[in-house]
């Protein structure tokens, strides 16, 4: 009996590599043996980068608030105290926001609980 291979399936895993590498760099993008290494290297970063992202973002917040509470007489961990002192229940994300692109909240917010 002959060989009977499904060359259909296989063409689709193929394409579906070398369309997954569409825009890399040299044999990276045409060669499916290179082309499946680098996505499945990209693959890799992609979920460890989608946990660090969340780190990212709250170190920024950190940063941003620590910026506005500087600016208002207050170091971030003085701030942060108080905020929880005062049953204030905004998170990081919202008061890096005022800090941001609403100073003037931001400081009633610090005048209020100094």
């Amino acid at each position: 009996m002959p060989r009977s291979v499904n060359s259909v399936a296989a063409k689709a895993r193929r394409k579906k590599i070398l369309k997954a590498a569409k825009g890399y760099f040299g044999r990276r993008k045409n060669v499916h043996t290179i082309a499946k290494n680098a996505v499945e290297k990209a693959m890799q970063y992609a979920y460890r980068d989608r946990k660090n992202k969340k780190r990212t973002f709250r170190s920024l917040w950190i940063q941003r608030i620590n910026a506005g509470a500087r600016i208002n007489g207050m170091s971030y961990s003085q701030f942060m105290g108080k905020i929880h002192q005062n049953n204030i229940e905004l998170n990081r994300k919202v008061l890096a926001d005022l800090a941001m692109n609403h100073p003037n909240t931001f400081q009633r917010i610090v005048e209020k609980i100094k």
